[in-house]
């Protein structure tokens, strides 16, 4: 090995054996693959890396979003979030997620044509929606729906093929909004509303939610705009678990509406899609001002929780929450102010300035302003993480687009480690002695 090849490796020791391995090191990692070589003896298997939850183990290489938690920083394709925030769209963003390049004047005309005029969704899809309790939770549908989708367009299967992956990209940018909103319809027992081309991708959205019985529909330009952002902002994340779960669905070369729904039914998890809606029922508990002292004082004995605050990757003040907050003040001044702002304001001038949140890095994330945004546009709570899913979609699709163009990926697969019982003998029926406290040693659960 070279002076060049060492310096670019990690040495490692096995006691065990006494015997000494170089493992490559490339762009700060090394193939966990690698650890194999390292034997006690010729039958062992060989070292498995062991990390629940992923906390420091990479999946993939990607070119898509790159984020440095501990500066703050988040980029699509090398362009500033706070740029695209403020100077883009949500359907450029999206060209740019997919393609990698922000796109011309004519090229975005081409896109946004296609996406518009892939909004509608087949008839029948109506009777499957329809098919649903009145008291369903809007992500549920959504779930149900995006994966039915598959049956609808099974040309989707051909995942290998460029222009087949083309289409799907189109359709399921463009039908997301129509199914989300006729989940939250269906929920109320209001008839669909159908597809307005003529409107904004955000401008659209609205007007499928919320037209009743005007002749057209105009949405608020604040509005509009403000969820426009929205979009941006949630664009993509990185290997999140929304993501990571599109990734490893995608592993088996399954068609791309399943991939999607299975990111979908990641994000409606409390910890992921619904983390915004929680920051509502905790400034609702709270309930006013001058109880926020109160409040700290239970977080920091263990008896509460600051919902909004901290992330698994950020330990620096996230810059998408930065830009929302600057959003809700644009937002209020158009709706009217909301008692909740003012508390979430002092919560987080407190807890910015407390010892106790500033030593455990805890800064305000992406859903401490959000889900009040959402609420003073008129959406209820159940549809904060449906609201996440649509502008989530380009990001999941790049990510499913990497993947499966990407030639060291094979089907998902992880190792474990086996800590159960060693090879046992099957006892008949009649002769196993009864389980008495067994079972209360064991957990088991008397049915």
């Amino acid at each position: 090995m070279s002076d060049s090849d060492q310096r670019n490796s990690l040495t490692i020791t096995d006691n065990r054996t006494g015997k000494s391995y170089e493992l490559p090191i490339e762009n700060g990692t090394i193939r966990t693959m690698d650890l194999r070589k390292i034997k006690a003896s010729d039958d062992d298997f060989g070292i498995l890396g062991y990390d629940p939850a992923f906390l420091n183990t990479c999946s993939c290489k990607s070119t898509i979003t790159y984020i440095d938690g501990d500066k703050g920083i988040l980029r699509y394709r090398g362009y500033p979030i706070e740029q695209l925030a403020e100077q883009s769209s949500f359907l450029e963003t999206a060209y740019l997620l997919i393609k990698g390049y922000l796109p011309d004047k004519e090229r975005l005309a081409v896109w946004t044509y296609n996406i518009r005029h892939h909004t509608m969704t087949h008839a029948n899809l109506t009777k499957f929606m329809d098919g649903f309790r009145y008291d369903a939770h809007p992500m549920g549908i959504l779930v149900g729906t995006v994966g039915a989708l598959s049956t609808f367009y099974p040309d989707a299967k051909n995942v290998g093929e460029e222009e087949s992956r083309k289409l799907q990209v189109r359709r399921l940018i463009g039908k997301m909004p129509t199914l989300a909103a006729m989940s939250f319809r269906h929920s109320l027992g209001f008839p669909y509303v159908l597809p307005d081309n003529d409107l904004s991708y955000a401008g659209n959205f609205l007007s499928m939610m919320f037209r009743m019985t005007e002749r057209s529909y105009k949405p608020n330009p604040v509005l509009e705009k403000a969820l426009d952002v929205l979009f941006i902002l949630h664009a993509d994340h990185e290997q999140n678990c929304s993501t990571n779960a599109v990734r490893s669905v995608s592993s088996s070369m399954v068609d791309p509406y399943s991939a999607i729904a299975a990111g979908c039914a990641a994000l409606y998890g409390p910890l992921h899609g619904g983390a915004n809606e929680a920051v509502i029922h905790m400034l609702r508990q709270i309930g006013s001002v001058d109880k926020i002292p109160e409040f700290i004082k239970s977080v920091k004995s263990g008896e509460g929780r600051l919902m909004g605050f901290g992330h698994r990757v950020y330990k620096n003040y996230d810059p998408r929450a930065r830009i929302i907050k600057k959003i809700a003040f644009d937002v209020f001044a158009e709706t009217g102010r909301n008692p909740l702002l003012d508390i979430a304001i002092e919560l987080e001038r407190i807890a910015l300035e407390d010892d106790y949140f500033i030593q455990r890095k805890l800064y305000p994330n992406v859903d401490f302003y959000s889900g009040l945004i959402y609420q003073a546009m008129g959406f209820p709570t159940e549809m904060f993480p449906v609201l996440f899913a649509i502008g989530r979609v380009p990001g999941w699709l790049a990510q499913w687009i990497e993947h499966v163009k990407d030639p060291d990926q094979k089907i998902a697969r992880p190792r474990q480690i086996y800590l159960g019982e060693e090879c046992r003998d099957y006892v008949p029926l009649d002769e196993r002695p009864r389980r008495g406290d067994d079972e209360q040693k064991f957990g088991i659960c008397r049915l």
